[in-house]
C-alpha cells in the first residue's frame, strides 16, 4: 500500500505533467474531431500535440515547423509527457512536411492570413488529402476567406476567442463549395451568430471603430480626397452596422 504522503506527491505530480493551453490554443484543440490524425504546423513549443494525445483525441499528431529550435523544444515537450511514440516532428516549411494522406485534420495557427493562403497554394496535392483545415490567422483574415472560397473550400465554422484583451477569429474549413450572398462575410465570417452574443457584439464594433477611423483619416486629407475609397468606406460602415443591429435583436 503506497503510504498516503507519497500518494499525495504522486497525485501532484501527476496533475503537474497536464499541459495547460492558452484560451486561444485550447480553443484551437477543440475544434479537433475525436479520433483524427491531426498535423499541427508551425507547432512552435508542440503545446498542440500534447494535448490532443493527452486527452485521447488524436491518436498520432505529426508537429512541423520551418525552424529547428522550437521544433527542438517540442520534441523534448513531447518526450517529457510521454508521448515520443504517438508523435512525429518534422522540419520543413508548411505543409511540404506531410505526405499525401498521411493526416486528415491539419492546424495552421499563429501566422499571417496571406502565409497561410501560400501554405495552402503550394501544397495542393497534400490539400486534397486533407478533409479538415482548422486556421486562426493573425492578420489578413479576409483575404484568407477570399483564398478559401475562390478555391473551392466552404467555411464551416467561425469561431472568436478573447485573449488578453485581443480577439482572435478561426475558422475550420473544409473542401466544398459556399455561396457568398454578403461580401461583408469576408470581413465579420460567414458564423458570426454562432459565437457568444457579447463577444460577436465588440468583435464588430471594434471594426465599426476602425473603419470610422478610416473613414475620418480620409475626409481629412484636404490635398487629395479618394472619393472611391470613401464611398467604400462608408458602404462598408453601413454593412457592418447591419450586421451589428442583427446581432443585437
Amino acid at each position: 500500500m503506497v503510504p498516503f504522503v507519497k500518494y499525495q506527491w504522486v497525485v501532484k505530480e501527476v496533475i503537474s505533467m497536464r499541459v495547460k493551453l492558452t484560451r486561444r490554443l485550447q480553443k484551437i484543440a477543440d475544434q479537433v474531431e475525436q479520433g483524427s490524425v491531426v498535423a499541427d504546423i508551425g507547432t512552435d513549443h508542440g503545446y498542440i500535440p500534447i494535448y490532443l494525445l493527452e486527452n485521447k483525441i488524436s491518436e498520432y499528431v505529426i508537429a512541423g515547423d520551418i525552424n529547428m529550435k522550437p521544433l527542438e523544444s517540442a520534441e523534448a515537450n513531447l518526450q517529457r509527457y510521454g508521448f515520443s511514440n504517438k508523435a512525429e516532428t518534422r522540419l520543413g516549411s508548411g505543409l511540404s512536411v506531410l505526405k499525401e494522406g498521411e493526416v486528415d485534420t491539419v492546424i495552421i495557427a499563429g501566422m499571417g492570413g496571406l502565409l497561410i493562403s501560400d501554405l495552402l497554394e503550394s501544397s495542393k496535392n497534400i490539400v486534397k488529402k486533407i478533409k479538415t483545415f482548422i486556421l486562426q490567422p493573425m492578420q489578413a483574415q479576409m483575404e484568407l476567406r477570399k483564398y478559401l472560397i475562390q478555391n473551392g473550400f466552404t467555411i464551416k465554422k467561425d469561431i472568436l476567442v478573447k485573449e488578453d484583451h485581443h480577439i482572435y477569429e478561426i475558422f475550420v474549413a473544409e473542401h466544398g463549395q459556399q455561396e457568398v450572398e454578403n461580401t461583408i462575410y469576408y470581413e465579420t465570417g460567414f458564423h458570426i451568430q454562432s459565437n457568444a452574443k457579447d463577444l460577436a457584439e465588440e468583435f464588430i464594433l471594434g471594426k465599426i471603430r476602425a473603419t470610422k477611423q478610416v473613414i475620418e483619416n480620409i475626409s481629412q486629407n484636404a490635398s487629395e480626397t479618394p472619393v472611391e475609397k470613401l464611398k467604400e468606406m462608408e458602404r462598408k460602415l453601413k454593412k457592418l452596422e447591419e450586421v451589428l443591429l442583427c446581432l443585437q435583436k
